[in-house]
């Protein structure tokens, strides 16, 4: 059975205190400076391309053996010791090197292990772009291959109001990489992206069904500076009528990502305009939540912080 290096940082053999990001498939463009033993990933045996350093496996073996010929050297010695009692008893056999050595380890000689992530079901996470957010009760990470980017959905699904699927969801949030840019504007890159992210939602699906009818026309409900994951960032808000269904809520929310080389980062949004979907502080909410990667604090929109 083949297997596949999961995606993930590692190290760049070509550039030395640099991390490089692995897709899963091939190496990206994506870099960071190394941050530390305790965030290093180490692909499993028998993985793919990116490979662990042999070095530190020698280095732990000889420590090992060296603390296992101490002891037993400490134990042959206290052995002789014990024998010269005024008895003048003799013990009926010392331990030999050849003997076992003890199974524990110097601590000051052990290697730190970093143990594997924690699969938090309640936490989206992008490693790619370094993000994080809460998954809110009825929502869940979405398993689909269809879905761009890092992405979370409502629960339960209905049967699309055009037809053609029984698997639309009255909420998504994509978190993705801006790659077909150059755009390095929080708000020019929001302002071009809406279009994409509307159309992305409520005009065709990923294989090109029109499963709500297609889009028929949109109002701009809100275009503004905001903070987000502690960067200055920019969001573009639309209400979308569709040809079937109640049409409903899209945003692009643009900032730089918190690694690496700081590349662009949208989240995407849509809400179902129904009284049964998420409404839009639920929006606000999920907006407001965004962390950079091991920080509960800063970041999420807070509020404006220039000219919208």
């Amino acid at each position: 059975m083949s297997m596949t290096t999961p995606a993930g940082w590692y190290p760049d053999s070509n550039m030395p205190g640099t991390e490089r990001w692995w897709d899963g498939a091939a190496w990206t463009a994506h870099t960071r400076p190394v941050q530390g033993q305790l965030q290093e990933q180490v692909p499993a045996a028998g993985f793919g391309p990116p490979t662990a350093d042999p070095v530190s496996r020698k280095g732990s073996t000889l420590a090992l053996a060296t603390a296992g010929v101490v002891l037993v050297a400490a134990v042959a010695t206290g052995a002789v010791l014990l024998g010269n009692d005024d008895e003048g008893t003799k013990p009926k056999s010392a331990p030999s090197v050849s003997d076992p050595a003890a199974t524990t380890a110097d601590p000051k000689n052990s290697q730190a292990t970093t143990p594997p992530a924690k699969d938090d079901s309640a936490l989206l996470t992008d490693q790619l772009n370094g993000i994080s957010m809460p998954v809110p009760k009825g929502w869940e990470k979405s398993d689909s291959s269809l879905d761009e980017g890092t992405t979370m959905v409502t629960e339960e699904t209905y049967d699309c109001p055009a037809g053609g699927s029984p698997l639309c969801r009255r909420g998504r949030v994509s978190s993705i990489t801006a790659t077909r840019t150059d755009e390095t504007s929080p708000a020019a890159l929001a302002k071009q992206d809406i279009a994409t992210a509307a159309d992305k939602a409520y005009e065709e699906d990923a294989v090109g069904s029109r499963i709500y009818g297609g889009i028929k026309s949109h109002t701009v409900l809100a275009s503004k500076s905001v903070a987000v994951a502690g960067r200055a960032g920019y969001l573009v808000r639309w209400r979308v009528v569709t040809g079937a269904g109640p049409g409903g809520y899209v945003q692009s929310l643009a900032f730089p990502s918190t690694v690496g080389t700081e590349a662009m980062v949208i989240v995407r949004f849509a809400f179902d305009a129904s009284p049964e979907a998420p409404g839009l502080a639920d929006m606000d909410k999920i907006a407001a939540s965004i962390r950079p990667i091991g920080d509960a604090t800063s970041g999420g929109v807070g509020s404006s912080i220039g000219p919208g």
